[in-house]
Parts: C-alpha cells; structure tokens; sequence
C-alpha cells in the first residue's frame, strides 16, 4: 500500500486523499492510465523534474532554460523562473520545497546551483565538476547531496558548505542515488552497483552488485520506496530490478535504446511492485515486478525518452517530454469501479 503524502488537509480533503491512496494499484488500473492533463507551453524538451516527498510540489527544468514550480493538487503552474545565463539540466527538491539545487546546461559552467524559488536568489554554488552532471539526488533526512558527472567524479556534498565533502574516482559514466532514508546510496557504472554506507564512504562500498553483463552505459539508478529494489537503467535499454540487500538480479526488461545525449528513466511505483519507463522511441512501458512481465505501453509520436516520475503515495505517473503529463487512471475503463461511489 502506497504511504500517506504529507501533511493533513481540511476535512474533505483529507478523507478523498486518503480514499485515493487507498485503492490499491493493480494490472487493470495500471492498463486504464491515460493523460489527465497536459502543460504544453513548453518551447524544448523537459530534461529533468522531481517531486517533493513531503508537498504537492512538482518542479521540471527544461530546455527552453526555465524552472516551473507546480501544484499538482490544483494542477496549477505556481511560478516560471528563467536561467538564461547557465541554461539548466537537473534539478532536484531540497528538504524545504522553496529551494532546488540544479545544473548548468551551458557547457562551460558546471557548478551546481541552490536555489530560492521564493524570490529567484542563489544561495550557494557548489564547484567542483569539470564536465556535465548526469545524476544528481538529495538525500531526504540530511543536508546532504550527491552528484555524478561525465568528468568521472561523484562529489557528495552539504548544501550548507560550498566546498565538497569527498570525491571519489569512477570508471565511466556515474548514475547516483539514496535510498529514502539516507543510510546508504548507490554508485553505478560499467556494469556495476556500488553499495555506500553514508557514514563511512571513505571505507569504500560494502556491496557490489553486477547487472548481468550490461557493461553500456548508466542512466539511472534508482531504489524502490521501502529500500528493498534497486533500478538501474543503461543506455542499451535495459531496465535492472536488483534485491537491494542481496544484490539479486530479478528481472531486466527491454525498450529501444537510447542515444548518447538522452536519458532513459524509470521510476518504480510507490509500493515498489510496477516499474514505469521511457523508452528510445518516446513510448511508456510499465511492468510487474513480482511477474518480470510487461502489463502496459503506451506509444507516442515523440523520438526522445520522456522523463518519467512517479506522484509520491498516488495513483499517478508523470512524464516529461516536448510536454508536461500526468497520467490518471480511467475508472470508467474498470469494471470493478463502475457504479462505485
């Protein structure tokens, strides 16, 4: 079961959110998906967005060289803010959903950024990578972050000191993550996963996990919300769903692959039992992790992989592309649900 979001609303609310939480994700409800809604104001690609574990806040950075913060209770678009002079790539919530920390896109600055939203001001710069930054994640129970770069460094920060807190060395091209509790976080490239325990990473990782000889390059890795699955996502199209304490590898499904400057995304939905995905081809394919098989795709007219988001505790996914969308299930397309209250 999908976990509560944040904090409580007023009366109403609060009972439909929970109601909505409460219906339990299936094959049927999954295969109902479709866009709910659409933000289509974009003028290039959406490279990157996140949502904040604790708000209703989403935050997606573009091409066009914009951040949008938005609403996604009231589907609404909160605020626009432009970075032309450094372009941006990745962005990711703080603990505090009035800042972001993000990267450049302009291919001679590579700091990362914090950001307010709240009145558009930099409040730190954190340098240190030479090349562009391809995986970046906040852990949510420190200060801390991590990012991962084409320069062969994973730098680990606090994002109360501008100077890096460690450096280490890879062989490849880094994709990084924490698990939802911050203990540890994963380093993965050249066919690996890399366990870290974040108090003691200067000891080396504890675990390594090999992906079944996909040595191409990684895109993401990510784990599920209760720590137990790992995802990883390479640029041959391959999707790895490992046990995140056994390193087991349970099951690898396939999309077209992607090209060197696109990211393939997946996200796992919030009780860890489906995985969505972008695809080379721009279409969203999801599965099930307990069966290793494809219960849904979805085609698209698009060419490049969508970013692709799962709501926190909901029934619902989003994708970014040429376009920003959030897909709902269609209870009219359920049996069991029609007549229902």
């Amino acid at each position: 079961m999908p976990g509560g979001g944040g904090g409580g609303g007023g009366g109403g609310g609060q009972s439909e959110r929970e109601e909505k939480v409460s219906m339990e994700l299936t094959e049927e409800i999954l295969q109902s998906m479709e866009v709910g809604m659409a933000f289509r104001d974009y003028n290039g690609r959406i490279s990157s967005m996140d949502f904040h574990k604790a708000s209703s806040f989403l935050v997606t950075a573009s091409d066009d060289e914009s951040i949008r913060l938005y609403d996604v209770t009231n589907a609404a678009c909160l605020k626009t803010i432009n970075s032309k002079k450094y372009g941006v790539d990745l962005v990711c919530f703080t603990s505090n959903p009035a800042t972001v920390i993000y990267s450049s896109k302009n291919g001679w600055d590579e700091s990362l950024r914090l950001l307010s939203l709240h009145d558009n001001k930099y409040l730190r710069y954190f340098k240190g990578h030479h090349d562009r930054v391809v995986s970046l994640s906040f852990c949510s129970r420190k200060e801390w972050f991590i990012s991962g770069s084409l320069d062969r460094t994973v730098l680990l920060w606090d994002q109360r000191v501008e100077k890096c807190q460690a450096l280490l060395h890879v062989q490849g091209r880094p994709a990084v993550a924490y698990d939802d509790q911050g203990l540890v976080f994963a380093i993965a490239f050249g066919g690996y996963i890399r366990m870290f325990d974040s108090r003691m990473y200067d000891k080396g990782p504890f675990d390594s996990f090999s992906v079944g000889g996909d040595i191409s390059d990684a895109n993401v890795v990510k784990f599920s919300n209760d720590g137990t699955r790992m995802l990883l996502t390479t640029m041959d199209g391959k999707i790895h769903v490992l046990d995140s304490f056994r390193g087991t590898l349970l099951s690898t499904y396939n999309v077209k692959p992607v090209s060197s400057n696109s990211t393939l995304e997946a996200s796992f939905s919030p009780d860890g039992m489906y995985v969505v995905s972008g695809s080379g081809d721009g279409s969203v394919y999801a599965w099930s992790v307990r069966s290793g098989k494809e219960v849904a795709s979805w085609m698209s007219t698009e060419v490049e992989p969508p970013v692709i988001k799962w709501v926190p505790g909901s029934l619902m996914f989003a994708t970014g592309s040429s376009e920003l969308s959030f897909w709902i299930p269609d209870l009219s397309k359920l049996g069991s649900y029609v007549g229902a209250k």
